[in-house]
């Protein structure tokens, strides 16, 4: 491996799927507010997820509908005026 290509804040992070509450331990640089204690008994930061290889149909086998944050009704509000 190369030495200093990563940043300097690449940490070890639990990942969780919002759709199905699974998590796994993974790495990554990305900021998160929130923790979460891991079956180790340490405390990681917490990464919320909305799709991940425990939800996505290519993994599943199953086609399910995922609008958690209400991403549809946000985006026909957004661009309404422009239908017209």
């Amino acid at each position: 491996m190369k030495k200093d290509i990563h940043p300097s804040s690449y940490r070890t992070v639990v990942f969780k799927d919002i759709s199905t509450d699974e998590a796994f331990l993974g790495k990554s640089c990305a900021n998160s507010k929130e923790t979460t204690t891991w079956e180790d008994g340490n405390s990681y930061p917490l990464i919320k997820m909305e799709i991940s290889a425990y939800s996505h149909p290519f993994f599943t086998g199953k086609m399910k509908f995922v609008d958690t944050a209400g991403r549809i009704d946000k985006f026909n509000k957004k661009f309404a005026k422009f239908s017209k």
